[in-house]
């Protein structure tokens, strides 16, 4: 029995697939661009072929994400809120809170002993502070994406980004370098600024240990760092953040089959 996840995001789609015993056999991750449906055709083709498989091998198949609805081969659609969860708590059973950071929206999850959603907060609005807010801020530093939580960690005298608005943002950055700080300091300036708005959407629905963050911006140490000072906690980092939808609705369909 295979099963298969789709999490179509913003910024990138990804695939999981498992086996009857619900062991991940491949997965993908690729940009989204500018077509949602032909990323979700093409992140599934690619985990097919990297497990050396066929779509006809795949019993069953959920779509998550934004871009959930605009997939034709999905037997059924589910939440991100809802995967995200799932895919956590199967991570880690002593998993209570997920912070997850992408593309363009940010969440923080509280679950329950036994996994169940007891309460989220979501950001879709507003870009700050997610992955598209990291890469504006990468330009105009001119420095890699891959590279900006590294160099943050070189910091001595961090500086204050007072605007979360990307496109303000944006300016201020240019000022701060025009004013002489280094970009070791403003990056600093930038993920803790990231770090107070995700603490205050976590206020929201309270942090309870362990917690987990997914999505794409935790791959970056920098951001790691300052959310774990200002929460007072350590972060559990998946592997591979970007999966943790996408095996979460791998996991509902493999419910499903059964």
């Amino acid at each position: 029995m295979i099963v298969a996840g789709i999490d179509i995001g913003s910024l990138s789609t990804d695939t999981v697939l498992l086996n009857e015993k619900k062991a991940i056999i491949s997965s993908c991750v690729i940009p989204t661009g500018a077509s949602s449906k032909d990323a979700a055709e093409s992140s599934f083709q690619k985990a097919l072929k990297n497990g050396g498989l066929r779509h006809s091998d795949v019993e069953y198949i959920v779509s998550t994400g934004y871009g959930r609805a605009i997939v034709p081969f999905a037997n059924d659609k589910v939440t991100e809120i809802t995967c995200h969860g799932k895919g956590a708590y199967f991570l880690s059973s002593e998993i209570r809170t997920i912070i997850d950071i992408g593309g363009q929206d940010s969440k923080v999850i509280k679950l329950d002993s036994g996994g169940k959603i007891i309460d989220f907060v979501m950001n879709d609005k507003c870009a700050a502070g997610t992955g598209r807010f990291l890469e504006v801020m990468a330009r105009a530093l001119e420095v890699e994406l891959v590279d900006m939580g590294a160099i943050s960690l070189q910091s001595t005298k961090p500086v204050s980004v007072s605007s979360m608005c990307t496109v303000f943002a944006e300016s201020e950055v240019v000022s701060l370098i025009a004013g002489g700080n280094t970009k070791e300091d403003i990056l600093n300036g930038i993920h803790q600024a990231i770090a107070n708005r995700i603490a205050g959407m976590a206020e929201r629905v309270g942090i309870n240990p362990a917690v987990c963050m997914s999505g794409g911006v935790a791959k970056n140490i920098g951001v790691i760092n300052a959310l774990e000072n200002k929460l007072n906690t350590k972060m559990i980092r998946p592997v591979e953040p970007q999966l943790v939808g996408a095996l979460g609705a791998a996991l509902i369909a493999w419910d499903r089959i059964q």
